[in-house]
């Protein structure tokens, strides 16, 4: 009954930008509306700020940051063009651009004390040394248990200890699941570790893998030049390869398959 009668309830739907900035003409205030530069993500932000309208949790939040991100991005460029016509628009632009920078500025005062690990991260990342301590605490709990979260776990060991990185991101591609797509840096990462470490077999089996995912890795000439071994090594090496790489698109693979 109560989802007939509020129609902000349950069912309210909007069939375009416009129609939703008419609504709420808050959530596109500032923002260079009839401008044909940076429409789309124009468009995804004032969506996304909806969102937050109706959700105002973190996570959304968060993602409403990086839409900002993304539409600063193009007004920066965008602020440079000098239109054809009507002069206003690069006055506009330059008004919307001041205003992304305001509304970065506010997300992120918003998002200061989220326990969202992907927040904790992301503050860590713009030099946030709180949250650096706030993200490593997490370390083996739950929170932390996603391929992304346990790369960046891994890039916080990779200059202190390689043996413990190694662990970690064997373990992050164990938490993929049939039909994700393996982050290509988690392949890369242990391709130049064990070449950093002069460990051919596994420099090599790594490079071989990450072919198959479509890494920028030289052809199997120069890899056998870089990693000089028996024939019968690398054929075993290969075969192993076919089983990791088997694994990973089933995801099924487990951190012993890559030891």
């Amino acid at each position: 009954m109560g989802c007939t009668l509020a129609l902000s309830g349950c069912f309210e739907r909007h069939r375009s930008t416009d129609s939703l900035c008419e609504s709420y003409p808050e959530i596109c205030a500032q923002l260079n509306v009839n401008d044909g530069q940076c429409r789309l993500q124009r468009a995804s932000l004032i969506w996304k700020r909806y969102d937050v309208l109706k959700n105002p949790i973190d996570s959304e939040k968060f993602k409403e940051l990086k839409f900002t991100h993304s539409y600063q991005m193009c007004l920066e460029y965008a602020a440079r063009i000098e239109p054809t016509e009507l002069k206003e628009r690069k006055s506009n632009r330059m008004k919307a651009l001041i205003h992304s920078y305001d509304a970065i500025d506010r997300l992120n005062a918003e998002l200061e004390n989220s326990i969202d690990p992907e927040i904790i991260y992301y503050r860590w990342s713009q030099g946030d040394k709180r949250a650096m301590r706030q993200f490593l605490r997490l370390e083996g709990k739950p929170a932390l248990e996603t391929p992304d979260l346990q790369l960046a776990l891994a890039t916080y060991y990779s200059g202190k200890d390689q043996s413990k990185t190694v662990s970690i991101l064997l373990h992050a591609l164990s938490l993929y699941t049939k039909g994700e797509t393996v982050k290509p840096e988690i392949i890369q990462s242990l391709a130049t570790i064990h070449h950093q470490q002069k460990n051919n077999e596994h420099a090599y089996l790594w490079s071989i893998v990450g072919a198959e995912f479509n890494m920028p890795v030289a052809n199997k000439e120069k890899l056998a030049s870089f990693y000089p071994m028996t024939d019968e090594k690398r054929e075993q090496i290969e075969q192993h390869a076919k089983v990791v790489i088997k694994a990973l698109k089933r995801g099924t693979f487990t951190a012993s398959l890559g030891q």
